[in-house]
């Protein structure tokens, strides 16, 4: 008699696989699951493997921090550190004679750092594509024809990346913004200096009040700690925190006319399509997230879908978008078949979205694997506990926070948001508000703290520096802690 039940012998031979691989795999994954949630880690901070482990980590970011010295890509340093310190974290486990939450540990951490690369990379390639169809140069050459003021420049610079900042991300928005700031006022270094501190500071602000503005602001959101609507709450304090310093930086604005030449520049064609399509891709992410309790980066990689099925349509319906790309983006666009005859070249022009995706910063994201997993190795070995328990417990939350937040402007700002999010900290509504903020908009006040300030010092090397960042550093400071306290009025205020 068979022992398989009558339901298994009418399945089909493709349902009686999938079956059985869900039986095989589905128990292990849930005991991983269960023993993660009930395993105690161990202490390992005073051990050998966990100084190593903190040495790696620090040689590590040494390089990290010193990128433009050495000229290594930040991603290398972190990818190596982290695989030896996962090494050392297994070593550790296993001389303890546990040789199973380490690898339980990999896995989450691996499994956290796949939906936020899912969702960067769809972000970033609707970024990246709204580049190629010309949309931000369009706008960078209308600012630049209008003939303002070298004042109004400031302010409209400033302005716009604020706003730009928590749809287009602050990087993007801050190079974008840089780049007009250095077209009008380029014959004078004052305004340009001055100019970039306003849209690094801006850009660090404006990108807080959106999940989709800073890398930050979206693990907090993705790890559910906040809800969509609930960044809207850091709006005044973000608007403060740019607000303060702008102002007192304006006093310092040479009032005079534009130095730039005037060239009028157009978008692509689908450029309005494309930017449709990232607007109704975020809003599609928030729904699925708020209404439905699903992942938001399923939202994001439905619109990466449509994203594509268009690059599709303007591939094979467009023959003047075809020469057009052919004479201004052959090495991105083009590639050369051999027939089989002999030497014949024969030039076949090809629309890709992943070719648009291969200039997308694929550094950072690699760089955002080491992170993740480098600070995730440290956690299992006990560090983020120590000091968890040191800042929180000693200083509390609302203290440890801002501290945080200035430790930002030293260390970037993504492993800074990730120990905190690893710490585990119980925290209300108000204190994850207030570490978003202080975490964003640390950063601002040194001109390494952000990605947008090391980015605007290489575009205006030699005139935008540390130095004169530096100068201005008090004026920010003022901005960080007076939108520090309007939050924590808010807060209060709306009892939340």
């Amino acid at each position: 008699m068979s022992i398989l039940p009558s339901k298994w012998i009418c399945m089909s031979p493709y349902l009686r696989v999938l079956t059985l691989l869900l039986t095989f795999f589905a128990p292990p994954l849930y005991a991983q699951e269960v023993l993660l949630g009930a395993t105690a880690l161990i202490d390992f901070t005073s051990s050998g493997y966990g100084l190593l482990a903190l040495l790696v980590f620090a040689i590590s970011y040494f390089f990290v921090i010193a990128e433009d010295r050495f000229h290594l890509s930040k991603s290398k340093p972190v990818m190596v550190g982290a695989g030896v310190i996962w090494i050392l974290v297994g070593l550790a486990y296993a001389s303890a004679g546990d040789q199973v939450t380490a690898g339980i540990a990999l896995r989450k951490a691996i499994l956290e750092y796949a939906e936020l690369f899912l969702f960067l990379l769809s972000a970033m390639t609707f970024v990246h594509m709204m580049e190629e169809r010309h949309v931000f140069l369009a706008l960078r050459s209308w600012l630049i024809s209008r003939d303002f003021s070298l004042k109004r420049v400031f302010w409209l610079t400033g302005g716009l990346t604020f706003l730009l900042s928590p749809v287009a991300d602050n990087l993007s928005a801050a190079l974008l913004m840089g780049s007009v700031v250095m077209a009008v006022g380029g014959r004078t270094p004052e305004f340009v200096a001055l100019g970039c501190i306003n849209v690094v500071v801006a850009a660090n602000a404006g990108g807080v009040f959106s999940p989709f503005g800073d890398i930050t602001s979206l693990m907090v959101w993705q790890a559910g700690h906040l809800n969509f609507a609930d960044f809207f709450w850091l709006l005044p304090p973000a608007l403060t925190n740019w607000l303060v310093p702008a102002l007192l930086l304006s006093l310092k604005i040479p009032d005079g006319p534009p130095q730039a030449a005037h060239r009028q520049q157009r978008v692509k064609k689908g450029a309005l399509v494309v930017t449709g399509l990232f607007i109704a891709t975020a809003a599609l992410s928030v729904t699925v997230h708020a209404q439905l309790g699903l992942p938001p980066v399923l939202g994001m990689m439905t619109g990466l879908g449509v994203l594509k099925l268009y690059g599709f349509y303007l591939s094979h319906h467009d023959p003047m978008l075809r020469e057009l790309e052919l004479r201004q983006h052959h090495a991105d666009t083009l590639s050369s078949t051999r027939d089989t005859k002999g030497d014949h070249i024969q030039v076949v022009r090809r629309f890709d979205i992943f070719r648009v995706v291969e200039r997308a910063s694929w550094d950072t994201l690699m760089f955002f694997y080491g992170v993740v997993l480098c600070v995730g190795g440290l956690a299992t070995l006990g560090y983020l506990q120590l000091v968890s328990s040191e800042l929180y417990g000693s200083l509390g939350p609302s203290s440890a926070n801002l501290l945080i937040g200035l430790a930002s402007s030293l260390v970037d700002n993504i492993p800074i948001m990730y120990a905190v999010l690893a710490m585990d900290q119980t925290l209300s509504t108000a204190e994850w508000l207030l570490v978003t903020l202080a975490v964003g908009t640390g950063g601002s006040l040194l001109a390494i703290g952000s990605a947008a300030g090391v980015a605007l010092m290489g575009q205006a090397a030699g005139i935008y520096t540390f130095r004169s960042h530096l100068l201005w550093s008090w004026a920010i400071l003022l901005g960080y802690l007076l939108s520090a306290l309007l939050q924590i009025g808010i807060v209060n205020w709306a009892g939340i």
